[in-house]
């Protein structure tokens, strides 16, 4: 499926995340900076639902108490971004996905940058290795750029553009999500997908106790 094929992406995007998960990892997201583009191949996503009233209520997820200033794009329509800062100091990337109104995400967990490379490492100075640019959510987003200035930007639109893979990754693997406290962060949420043996993907981290949501 083709960035120029819109329609196409969105209405793929409209469905469950728990189903689209595995069917973006391969994917490449890129965007089009002033900077320059730099471009990255999704090897790692988490899924995340609804709120407690919803249909699919999700104890790990920015929308489980309801709608906010914050996770608003949550609740917009599919292939829209939802950037938030977290920790005082970083910034995660999902990609908006179910129908308008039902809120659901993919955090954008790790993957490989395949353009601009010499543009993410001057993002990501920090970074040892090729396979460590984008390995996190925090140096994913900051390797494309991104900043809660893009939180509602549409993902489908310059000066952003999303490849979808034309056949699923060969070897999909999925656990508990990373780093969420409480119900949520349990192996009856195992909704964390990523390519199996890729050297991008992140280490797992069970959640350290904490007094409000961890991730979204």
């Amino acid at each position: 499926m083709t960035a120029t094929d819109t329609r196409g992406v969105r209405d793929f995007l409209s469905g469950d995340p728990r189903t689209l998960a595995p069917l973006v990892l391969g994917g490449v997201l890129t965007h089009h900076s002033e900077s320059g583009p730099v471009s990255v191949r999704l090897t790692e996503v988490e899924a995340y639902m609804g709120p407690r009233d919803s249909a699919h209520p999700d104890p790990g997820s920015h929308t489980y108490g309801g709608r906010t200033a914050r996770n608003a794009p949550m609740f917009g329509p599919p292939g829209f971004l939802y950037v938030y800062f977290t920790y005082g100091m970083h910034y995660c990337a999902n990609i908006v996905c179910g129908p308008e109104g039902a809120p659901s995400a993919l955090l954008l967990r790790a993957g490989e940058i395949v353009a601009g490379e010499e543009l993410a490492a001057v993002r990501r100075p920090a970074s040892k290795a090729h396979k460590d640019l984008a390995s996190g959510p925090a140096r994913l987003a900051s390797a494309l750029g991104l900043t809660t200035a893009d939180s509602g930007r549409d993902a489908l639109a310059a000066p952003f553009n999303l490849w979808l893979p034309e056949s699923p990754a060969a070897a999909v693997a999925s656990g508990p999500r990373v780093g969420v406290a409480g119900p949520g962060g349990t192996t009856e949420y195992p909704w964390r997908f990523w390519i199996e043996d890729d050297p991008t993907v992140s280490r797992y981290k069970a959640a350290r106790p904490r007094t409000r949501p961890s991730t979204a």
